[in-house]
């Protein structure tokens, strides 16, 4: 196989993994133009390995950790010249020569999957004391891929550095909103022990809360402090767009929407997300869609 047919063969891999995993992620992938969404889908594709190797609970987190410093050394080695069996990594290494990724950010991005693997014990509950400890989780595991995105979409004001990095707080508090239940019922909680304090809501009743069960009057509160502070991050997201190439700001305008929609169809159910998990309706992911591809044919067309 050619060289540039194996690196066809590679984006495609990429392109169907974020097809099939991204949900919110792909719609803006597709307001891409090509070079740069090919690049996104490997980057999101590399996420997605290290993640499904962190978060697989079949394993004990000793053999999950292995596997992933096993991961990792065989992409290093990719980095260094060398070769593999993985198009994923043939697809990222690509994509990190094409557009200049420091690839301390991805080493960055890794490290933030295995920060719950770094736990003392497998028993005790994944926490974070602070909202400073949980933001650099925060950044590890998203401001690292808002990051890594504006070096594919393209920017030369370095304010749009530290605006990235604040978006991606912004969505990943909202994902936190989101799966509540959901990580509390994997033994983790994502709200900060500080913030629970705050709030009289103790560590116990998130983990055993009745499943289903409305939140109490001091879950909304604590809920409704960490929605507040997403919409201030959010604000940030506003600003980074004008700072990023013309035609990838409909790609990252998408992605805003979506998410900002999640977020406040959230606070529209009065933060209620034990009963249901919160999600954008499919109809509207696509009216989104459709509008960021009309301003990304705006944007080529006054480019």
């Amino acid at each position: 196989m050619t060289h540039d047919a194996k690196l066809n063969a590679a984006y495609a891999v990429c392109r169907e993994i974020a097809r099939r995993e991204a949900k919110n992620f792909y719609f803006a992938f597709v307001a891409l133009p090509e070079p740069r969404r090919n690049a996104i889908c490997a980057i999101y594709a590399f996420m997605r390995q290290a993640d499904d190797l962190a978060d697989d609970d079949s394993l004990p987190r000793e053999e999950r950790r292995r596997r992933l410093d096993a991961w990792l050394a065989n992409w290093r080695g990719v980095c260094h010249g060398g070769d593999s069996s993985d198009l994923v990594f043939f697809a990222v290494r690509d994509a990190v020569e094409c557009f200049e990724i420091p690839l301390n950010l991805l080493d960055e991005l890794v490290a933030g999957v295995t920060m719950d693997l770094d736990q003392a014990s497998s028993d005790a509950p994944d926490t974070y004391a602070t909202f400073a400890d949980l933001y650099r989780y925060c950044y590890l595991v998203a401001s690292v891929v808002g990051l890594v995105c504006i070096h594919i979409f393209g920017y030369s004001d370095p304010r749009a550095e530290k605006l990235a990095e604040e978006t991606g707080i912004a969505f990943q508090l909202t994902n936190i909103l989101r799966d509540v239940a959901e990580d509390a019922a994997r033994n983790r909680v994502y709200l900060s022990l500080e913030d629970l304090a705050a709030h009289n809501v103790s560590l116990d009743s998130l983990l055993h809360r009745a499943p289903s069960a409305p939140p109490t009057y001091n879950e909304r509160a604590l809920l409704a402090s960490i929605a507040q502070r997403a919409e201030k991050y959010y604000q940030s997201a506003q600003e980074l767009l004008p700072l990023i190439d013309r035609e990838s700001r409909p790609a990252l305008w998408v992605l805003v929407a979506i998410y900002h929609r999640l977020l406040k169809r959230i606070r529209c159910a009065d933060h209620d997300v034990f009963s249901q998990r919160a999600c954008v309706p499919m109809p509207q992911k696509f009216f989104v869609m459709a509008v960021g591809l009309a301003r990304m044919g705006w944007a080529r067309l006054f480019a």
